[in-house]
């Protein structure tokens, strides 16, 4: 093997190593058991069409559907402080990785609901 091609392979296993290791490995959570976290998200979550004056006027956003991988990062990201919104930072605090794990699988498992007209 020439030096050109020792070479490409060594960068070519590093960025798939590398691509490998960026990704976030998301638990396996149990809806079950997320069905006994979420009375921390259903005052505003769980409720079609809720808008929210803290800290501004918005609507807020439907989880039931999403992904398990979004929902997780997401709550990772606020309990980090990479998102900023102060009443998820608070809740996403008190949460395990299990927990969002959990929490996670009962919302993408869960029906997606709609404001009553």
């Amino acid at each position: 093997m020439n030096r050109l091609t020792a070479t490409a392979w060594v960068l070519l296993v590093a960025l798939v190593s590398g691509g490998v290791i960026a990704q976030t490995v998301v638990p396996a959570g149990d809806p079950a058991k997320g069905s006994q976290l979420v009375q921390m998200c259903q005052g505003c979550h769980g409720i079609p069409g809720w808008r929210t004056a803290f800290p501004e006027v918005y609507k807020v956003p439907k989880i039931s559907g999403q992904h398990p991988g979004y929902l997780v990062n997401a709550l990772k990201a606020y309990k980090t402080g990479e998102r900023s919104h102060p009443s998820m930072r608070a809740i996403a605090a008190t949460l395990s990785d299990n927990d969002m794990a959990h929490l996670a699988a009962y919302y993408a498992q869960a029906p997606v609901q709609t404001a009553a007209k």
